[in-house]
Protein backbone atom coordinates (compact mmCIF):
# COMPACT_ATOMS: atom_id res chain seq x y z
CA UNK A 1 0.00 0.00 0.00
CA UNK A 2 1.22 3.44 -0.68
CA UNK A 3 0.19 6.25 1.53
CA UNK A 4 -2.19 8.14 -0.14
CA UNK A 5 -0.12 11.66 -1.83
CA UNK A 6 -2.02 15.08 -1.89
CA UNK A 7 -2.16 16.96 -5.34
CA UNK A 8 -0.02 19.65 -5.73
CA UNK A 9 -1.39 22.90 -5.82
CA UNK A 10 -1.03 25.02 -8.49
CA UNK A 11 0.03 28.74 -7.45
CA UNK A 12 -2.07 31.17 -8.45
CA UNK A 13 -0.19 33.88 -9.86
CA UNK A 14 -2.38 37.28 -8.74
CA UNK A 15 -2.87 39.83 -11.60
CA UNK A 16 -0.64 42.88 -11.83
CA UNK A 17 -2.32 46.20 -10.58
CA UNK A 18 -3.35 48.34 -13.05
CA UNK A 19 -0.92 50.51 -14.31
CA UNK A 20 -1.89 54.45 -14.72
CA UNK A 21 0.24 56.77 -16.88
CA UNK A 22 -0.33 60.22 -18.77
CA UNK A 23 0.12 59.83 -22.57
CA UNK A 24 1.06 62.51 -25.13
CA UNK A 25 -1.65 62.99 -28.03
CA UNK A 26 -0.21 65.42 -30.01
CA UNK A 27 -0.16 67.62 -26.99
CA UNK A 28 -3.27 66.54 -25.43
CA UNK A 29 -2.41 65.06 -22.11
CA UNK A 30 -4.71 61.72 -21.38
CA UNK A 31 -5.17 59.73 -18.74
CA UNK A 32 -4.53 56.08 -19.42
CA UNK A 33 -4.89 52.87 -17.39
CA UNK A 34 -3.26 49.90 -18.48
CA UNK A 35 -4.41 46.38 -17.15
CA UNK A 36 -2.88 43.29 -17.74
CA UNK A 37 -5.21 40.44 -18.32
CA UNK A 38 -4.31 36.71 -18.38
CA UNK A 39 -7.11 35.68 -21.28
CA UNK A 40 -6.01 38.57 -23.30
CA UNK A 41 -4.16 37.67 -26.56
CA UNK A 42 -3.46 41.00 -28.03
CA UNK A 43 -3.95 44.71 -27.18
CA UNK A 44 -6.69 46.44 -27.28
CA UNK A 45 -6.86 50.14 -26.76
CA UNK A 46 -10.39 52.39 -26.04
CA UNK A 47 -11.62 55.38 -25.67
CA UNK A 48 -13.24 56.62 -22.29
CA UNK A 49 -17.10 57.38 -22.60
CA UNK A 50 -16.79 61.32 -22.86
CA UNK A 51 -13.04 60.97 -24.09
CA UNK A 52 -11.30 62.22 -21.31
CA UNK A 53 -9.72 58.61 -20.42
CA UNK A 54 -8.59 56.09 -22.24
CA UNK A 55 -8.27 51.95 -21.35
CA UNK A 56 -5.77 49.57 -22.26
CA UNK A 57 -5.85 45.91 -21.57
CA UNK A 58 -2.53 43.73 -22.75
CA UNK A 59 -1.40 40.00 -22.38
CA UNK A 60 -0.24 39.52 -19.11
CA UNK A 61 3.71 40.02 -19.06
CA UNK A 62 4.22 42.09 -21.86
CA UNK A 63 7.02 43.74 -22.25
CA UNK A 64 7.06 47.46 -21.85
CA UNK A 65 8.76 48.32 -25.18
CA UNK A 66 5.85 46.46 -27.30
CA UNK A 67 3.46 48.39 -25.14
CA UNK A 68 5.05 51.67 -26.02
CA UNK A 69 5.53 50.59 -29.70
CA UNK A 70 1.64 49.85 -29.84
CA UNK A 71 1.29 53.42 -28.90
CA UNK A 72 3.12 54.77 -31.09
CA UNK A 73 1.62 53.28 -34.14
CA UNK A 74 -1.65 54.46 -32.66
CA UNK A 75 -1.15 57.95 -31.86
CA UNK A 76 -2.77 58.97 -35.61
CA UNK A 77 -6.23 56.99 -34.98
CA UNK A 78 -5.78 58.08 -31.59
CA UNK A 79 -5.64 61.57 -32.61
CA UNK A 80 -8.53 61.09 -35.17
CA UNK A 81 -10.71 59.50 -32.64
CA UNK A 82 -10.02 62.43 -29.94
CA UNK A 83 -11.08 65.15 -32.51
CA UNK A 84 -14.87 64.10 -32.30
CA UNK A 85 -14.91 65.04 -28.55
CA UNK A 86 -15.11 68.52 -27.78
CA UNK A 87 -14.22 69.81 -24.15
CA UNK A 88 -15.47 73.36 -25.53
CA UNK A 89 -18.85 73.68 -24.95
CA UNK A 90 -18.87 77.47 -25.15
CA UNK A 91 -20.26 77.61 -22.02
CA UNK A 92 -19.86 81.43 -22.00
CA UNK A 93 -22.23 84.34 -22.81
CA UNK A 94 -23.40 83.79 -26.87
CA UNK A 95 -22.41 79.92 -26.41
CA UNK A 96 -24.48 76.69 -27.52
CA UNK A 97 -26.06 74.56 -24.93
CA UNK A 98 -28.45 71.30 -25.66
CA UNK A 99 -31.38 71.22 -23.23
CA UNK A 100 -34.05 68.98 -23.74
CA UNK A 101 -33.11 68.09 -27.66
CA UNK A 102 -33.13 71.39 -28.31
CA UNK A 103 -30.03 73.94 -28.83
CA UNK A 104 -30.24 77.39 -26.25
CA UNK A 105 -28.11 80.28 -26.89
CA UNK A 106 -26.29 81.19 -23.32
CA UNK A 107 -27.61 84.75 -22.11
CA UNK A 108 -25.09 85.73 -19.16
CA UNK A 109 -27.33 88.71 -18.25
CA UNK A 110 -24.59 90.02 -16.08
CA UNK A 111 -25.98 90.38 -12.56
CA UNK A 112 -24.98 88.93 -9.53
CA UNK A 113 -28.06 86.75 -8.34
CA UNK A 114 -30.88 85.44 -10.07
CA UNK A 115 -32.40 82.06 -11.48
CA UNK A 116 -30.84 80.23 -14.58
CA UNK A 117 -33.78 79.57 -17.10
CA UNK A 118 -35.06 78.41 -19.93
CA UNK A 119 -36.92 81.38 -22.02
CA UNK A 120 -37.86 82.46 -25.21
CA UNK A 121 -36.63 85.59 -27.02
CA UNK A 122 -37.93 86.21 -30.10
CA UNK A 123 -39.19 83.17 -31.28
CA UNK A 124 -35.48 81.54 -30.16
CA UNK A 125 -34.70 78.84 -27.13
CA UNK A 126 -32.56 81.10 -24.34
CA UNK A 127 -31.09 79.57 -21.14
CA UNK A 128 -30.83 82.92 -19.10
CA UNK A 129 -27.79 82.83 -16.70
CA UNK A 130 -26.58 85.16 -14.34
CA UNK A 131 -23.40 85.51 -11.73
CA UNK A 132 -19.87 85.77 -12.47
CA UNK A 133 -18.84 84.82 -16.21
CA UNK A 134 -16.52 82.35 -14.66
CA UNK A 135 -19.30 80.31 -12.81
CA UNK A 136 -21.68 80.16 -16.37
CA UNK A 137 -20.54 76.61 -16.18
CA UNK A 138 -21.20 75.52 -13.01
CA UNK A 139 -24.62 77.78 -13.33
CA UNK A 140 -25.58 75.55 -16.21
CA UNK A 141 -25.02 72.19 -14.34
CA UNK A 142 -26.87 73.07 -11.10
CA UNK A 143 -29.51 74.10 -13.89
CA UNK A 144 -29.52 70.78 -15.51
CA UNK A 145 -28.91 68.44 -12.58
CA UNK A 146 -32.47 70.17 -11.02
CA UNK A 147 -34.43 69.67 -14.67
CA UNK A 148 -32.72 66.16 -15.17
CA UNK A 149 -34.02 65.19 -11.76
CA UNK A 150 -37.59 66.63 -11.81
CA UNK A 151 -37.85 64.40 -15.32
CA UNK A 152 -36.66 61.75 -14.56
CA UNK A 153 -38.80 61.25 -11.26
CA UNK A 154 -41.70 61.78 -13.06
CA UNK A 155 -40.72 59.28 -15.59
CA UNK A 156 -39.42 56.31 -13.52
CA UNK A 157 -42.49 56.70 -11.27
CA UNK A 158 -44.94 56.65 -13.79
CA UNK A 159 -43.61 53.32 -15.69
CA UNK A 160 -43.29 51.81 -12.39
CA UNK A 161 -46.77 52.09 -11.43
CA UNK A 162 -47.07 51.04 -15.11
CA UNK A 163 -46.12 47.48 -13.98
CA UNK A 164 -46.51 47.84 -10.20
CA UNK A 165 -43.13 48.09 -9.06
CA UNK A 166 -41.81 50.09 -6.19
CA UNK A 167 -38.53 52.27 -6.40
CA UNK A 168 -36.55 52.59 -3.52
CA UNK A 169 -34.83 55.61 -3.95
CA UNK A 170 -33.83 57.79 -7.13
CA UNK A 171 -30.57 59.96 -7.77
CA UNK A 172 -28.65 61.90 -9.67
CA UNK A 173 -24.82 61.36 -10.83
CA UNK A 174 -22.23 62.54 -13.12
CA UNK A 175 -21.28 59.15 -14.42
CA UNK A 176 -18.99 58.50 -17.37
CA UNK A 177 -19.14 54.74 -18.08
CA UNK A 178 -23.05 54.19 -17.98
CA UNK A 179 -26.00 56.40 -18.39
CA UNK A 180 -28.11 54.91 -15.48
CA UNK A 181 -28.15 51.75 -13.40
CA UNK A 182 -30.70 49.94 -10.92
CA UNK A 183 -29.78 48.08 -7.84
CA UNK A 184 -31.23 45.01 -6.87
CA UNK A 185 -32.44 47.17 -3.28
CA UNK A 186 -34.87 48.87 -5.94
CA UNK A 187 -32.21 52.17 -6.29
CA UNK A 188 -32.02 53.90 -9.70
CA UNK A 189 -29.65 56.56 -10.19
CA UNK A 190 -29.27 58.68 -13.70
CA UNK A 191 -26.73 60.35 -15.20
CA UNK A 192 -27.92 64.08 -14.92
CA UNK A 193 -26.55 64.89 -18.48
CA UNK A 194 -29.06 63.18 -20.06
CA UNK A 195 -31.59 66.09 -20.05
CA UNK A 196 -29.67 67.63 -22.72
CA UNK A 197 -31.17 64.64 -24.69
CA UNK A 198 -34.49 64.82 -26.30
CA UNK A 199 -37.28 63.77 -24.31
CA UNK A 200 -38.05 61.10 -25.89
CA UNK A 201 -34.19 59.59 -25.10
CA UNK A 202 -34.81 60.99 -21.59
CA UNK A 203 -37.80 59.03 -21.29
CA UNK A 204 -36.02 55.67 -22.80
CA UNK A 205 -33.69 56.04 -20.10
CA UNK A 206 -36.33 56.22 -17.30
CA UNK A 207 -37.91 52.92 -18.70
CA UNK A 208 -35.10 51.04 -19.01
CA UNK A 209 -33.53 51.39 -15.65
CA UNK A 210 -37.05 50.71 -14.24
CA UNK A 211 -37.51 47.76 -16.23
CA UNK A 212 -34.14 46.48 -14.48
CA UNK A 213 -36.59 46.70 -11.08
CA UNK A 214 -38.31 43.05 -12.49
CA UNK A 215 -35.41 41.96 -14.73
CA UNK A 216 -31.51 42.43 -13.18
CA UNK A 217 -30.55 41.28 -16.71
CA UNK A 218 -30.49 42.58 -20.71
CA UNK A 219 -32.15 39.18 -21.53
CA UNK A 220 -34.74 38.55 -23.86
CA UNK A 221 -37.68 39.41 -20.92
CA UNK A 222 -35.60 42.69 -20.44
CA UNK A 223 -35.51 43.78 -23.55
CA UNK A 224 -39.44 42.85 -24.26
CA UNK A 225 -40.44 45.10 -21.25
CA UNK A 226 -38.34 47.56 -22.07
CA UNK A 227 -39.85 47.96 -25.41
CA UNK A 228 -43.36 47.40 -23.71
CA UNK A 229 -42.64 50.69 -21.47
CA UNK A 230 -40.87 52.47 -24.42
CA UNK A 231 -42.01 51.87 -27.80
CA UNK A 232 -39.97 54.25 -29.12
CA UNK A 233 -36.98 52.10 -27.57
CA UNK A 234 -34.70 51.62 -30.72
CA UNK A 235 -35.09 55.61 -31.96
CA UNK A 236 -33.86 56.69 -28.49
CA UNK A 237 -30.95 53.83 -28.34
CA UNK A 238 -29.60 55.26 -31.81
CA UNK A 239 -29.78 58.40 -30.59
CA UNK A 240 -27.48 58.00 -27.53
CA UNK A 241 -25.22 56.05 -29.62
CA UNK A 242 -24.61 58.76 -32.33
CA UNK A 243 -24.66 62.05 -29.76
CA UNK A 244 -24.22 60.40 -25.93
CA UNK A 245 -20.36 60.65 -26.08
CA UNK A 246 -20.75 64.45 -27.42
CA UNK A 247 -22.99 64.91 -24.01
CA UNK A 248 -20.06 63.30 -21.73
CA UNK A 249 -17.62 65.28 -23.03
CA UNK A 250 -18.85 68.86 -22.09
CA UNK A 251 -16.42 70.04 -19.24
CA UNK A 252 -18.85 72.33 -16.83
CA UNK A 253 -16.18 73.38 -14.16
Amino acid sequence: MFPLLAKPRRSVRKPAPPETRTLDVAGRLMPLTIKQHERATRITLRIEPGGRALKMTIPSGLAQREVNAFLDRHQGWLLTKLAKFSTDAGLHDGGIILFRGVSHRIHHTGSLRGLTEAIVVDGKPVLKVSGMPEHVGRRIANFLKKEARADLERLATLHARSINTPIRSISMKDTRSRWGSCSSEGNLSFSWRIVMAPPSVVDYLAAHEVAHLREMNHGPRFWTLCKKLCPHMEEAKAWLKRHGSQLHAIDFD
